[in-house]
């Protein structure tokens, strides 16, 4: 299959990793090291706007006390922000705070070597072969942009972040959202058409499409299967998929 484009947008689990190692490995490390990472770190100053997120995500609505802290104690407090996160993870929350603070807490995980991030065998040499070619590259996911550069910057294959030009996450929109894609391509200096969007959900495709991007969906081992209503082009390697720059 071949496509022209000037950048090459790509979406991370189901399409450059496996789905498994976010929700067997990284969300479980998430669950387990809360507690004790906010008992670390409650009072740093720089965890705070995350913290206030994540409460407003979490629906409480006491704007000078939010986690109760001033009336049961800090360890309630960070009891209830610990039940808050588990809770929101329960319903796979996309939400900015939430994402927020599992990127710090994912951070802790790859610098201490407890984490190690694992491509598809397939990415990295069509990735190399795409930026050697004058393609752009650039990650869309709903993991903050702290957790995607950790992603890329832990692989077992080494440090991989260089590879790419830039990183969104829900700060630039929803990802079932036409006008994220167009924030993108504007961010790109690039017209929509120009951007060729990979992705395992048919409904992010199909706001990619509707923004003007080519899409094509990533059909791997472990995804939800796409639904019977998409009828867009697929591929189950990137070794299935040449990209060069347009000829004009």
């Amino acid at each position: 299959m071949h496509r022209h484009a000037r950048c090459v947008l790509l979406d991370i689990e189901g399409t450059v990793a496996d789905v498994r190692f976010v929700y067997d490995v990284m969300f479980p490390f998430v669950r387990r090291e809360v507690a004790s990472y906010l008992e670390r770190h409650w009072d740093d100053p720089a965890l705070q706007p995350t913290l206030k997120g994540l409460a407003e995500e979490a629906g409480l609505t006491d704007a000078n006390d939010p986690w109760g802290q001033a009336r049961n104690g800090r360890k309630s407090a960070i009891d209830t922000a610990v039940g808050a996160v588990h809770r929101l993870m329960d319903q796979d929350s996309k939400t900015t705070g939430l994402k927020s603070l599992q990127g710090r807490i994912w951070e802790s995980g790859f610098q201490s070597g407890s984490l190690t991030s694992e491509l598809f065998p397939d990415v990295l040499p069509a990735l190399r072969k795409w930026q050697d070619s004058g393609i752009a590259l650039r990650i869309y996911s709903s993991g903050s942009v702290l957790a995607q550069k950790l992603f890329f910057g832990h692989t077992i294959q080494g440090d991989i972040t260089s590879l790419f030009d830039d990183y969104y996450d829900t700060t630039i929109g929803n990802k079932r959202e036409a006008s994220s894609y167009q924030r993108i391509a504007v961010d790109c200096h690039l017209k929509p058409a120009e951007i060729l969007f990979l992705s395992d959900v048919a409904a992010e495709l199909d706001a990619a499409a509707e923004a003007g991007m080519q899409v094509l969906a990533c059909v791997r081992p472990n995804n939800a299967p796409l639904p019977e209503t998409y009828t867009g082009p697929s591929i189950t390697s990137f070794d299935q998929l040449h990209v060069s720059l347009p000829t004009q």
